[in-house]
Formats: C-alpha cells, structure tokens, sequence
C-alpha cells in the first residue's frame, strides 16, 4: 500500500518551542496539565524542533513585575534563568490546570514575571517578545477552558506574542470530582485520549503555531513598522491624523 502520509508544507528544525507547565504539582508528581502537553510536545518534536518543558513551581519564583527580583530585597529569584529560556524561544507554550474556574496562581505569577520584560526592547526598536507565537494547554474537571484560555492569550498578545488561530486546547472531565486527563478508568483507559475534539485540538494548535512561527522567523520577525520606539517619526508620519511630535 502506498504512503499516505501528508508532507508539511515547510522545515520547522530550526524552531525552538518552550513549554511551561504551572501546575500546582511539584516534580515527580505526576500532572495531568503535563500529559496533555505530551501531545504538543510529540507533535513538534515530530519535526525537529528543539522542545525544552519547565515545571515553574519546582522553581523559586519570587512576586513582582521586575526582570529580577532580588534587586527588589528577594533573597532569591531563579526567573532570570527561566527568563533566558523564553527569550531564546520562537515559541511559548503555557499549561495551567483549572481551579474555580481560573488558571492557577502559578500560571498567574508566570504572566506577571513575563510582564515585567515588556518595556524591553530589541535592537530594532520593537518590544521584546515581537516575533513571538504562543498558545497554552487547559486541563481540569470543572468548567472554565476557554475563560482561562481568554485571559492567557490577552496577556500573551498584550506583551507583544502573536497568538495563531486556534492556539489553545483543554479537556475537561465531568464537573465534580473525577477523572482529570490521563487518570484510567475502571478499564484501565485513561481519560481523555480517546476524545476526538481535544486531540484534534491539540494537532490543530500545535501546527498553527508552527506555521506562524516559521512565517515570522522567514520574515525576520513581525513588521517593524509604526511600533518601534522611533521617535524620529511622527505620528502623522505612520497614519495618525493629528498627533504631530510637539503634540
């Protein structure tokens, strides 16, 4: 029988994706967030890209919207290293389980700490994380995906991450207590594998992510053009109808 199989329409082995679980479960615990993720991770893995998954809370974190923290009084702050890992990557990927509705404090303090790099610039003048693409992974038994969905994708696209179509997945139990992605059920399956919508989810998010990464790293990022810290321009001068530099 012939091979069916489907060629990509481009390389993506030179993409490097990021994957930060904000599960409140420290290593080696095992976390459904996490499991769901495998799905993303394989896909992309699949292609050559350089995968690398960090779990925050086996981290010290410190609270606050500076780069580093320990400039504020914090005896620690491993941030600045996580920092690195997000700024090398084309792609950024955020798990959080679901509680009372909500993405969890981790993954809270995770956007909070991203902020705090969002007045940077790069050399071209445009804020940090242009050129950017990010997406995130939903997991629990109660409901609230698309909610925190909302919320992480406007963080993300507020700091400057292009966020694709359809960049996000969850899977949800049945609300109550129960079965969360990956527990087996009384027939030793475990939940979720077998639902069609969330893995075509998580196959249509993880290739949307790589076709808009693959798309900005082509072009040399996203446009740099009426959003870099050029203040030799007028606003007039990018399309403002009044807004003059004296202004």
């Amino acid at each position: 029988m012939a091979d069916t199989k489907l060629a990509p329409p481009a390389r993506y082995d030179d993409l490097k994706a990021l994957f930060i679980n904000c599960t409140l479960k420290r290593s080696p615990e095992p976390s459904h967030t996490d499991t769901l993720m495998d799905v993303n991770r394989a896909i992309m893995k699949s292609q050559g890209v350089s995968v690398e998954s960090v779990r925050l809370v086996d981290h010290q974190i410190a609270f606050g919207v500076q780069p580093d923290m320990t400039e504020q009084g914090w005896d620690r702050d491993d941030w600045p290293k996580i920092w690195k890992k997000v700024e090398a990557a084309d792609i950024l990927v955020i798990g959080t389980p679901l509680w009372l509705g909500e993405e969890s404090s981790v993954a809270r303090v995770l956007i909070e700490r991203l902020y705090a790099h969002s007045g940077q610039r790069q050399d071209n003048g445009q804020f940090v994380f242009y050129g950017k693409t990010g997406g995130c992974v939903i997991t629990g038994n109660e409901d609230g995906v698309k909610h925190a969905a909302m919320t992480t994708h406007f963080a993300l696209s507020h700091i400057g991450y292009t966020i694709p179509p359809q960049a996000d997945v969850g899977w949800i139990g049945e609300v109550g207590p129960g079965l969360s992605y990956g527990d087996e059920d009384d027939s030793g399956a475990p939940a979720g594998f077998d639902n069609a919508f969330t893995q075509r989810n998580a196959t249509i998010m993880s290739w949307n992510l790589l076709h808009t990464a693959r798309m900005l790293k082509d072009q040399g990022g996203f446009p740099a053009f009426g959003n870099q810290n050029d203040e030799r321009l007028s606003k007039q001068q990018l399309g403002h109808p009044f807004w003059s530099p004296d202004s």
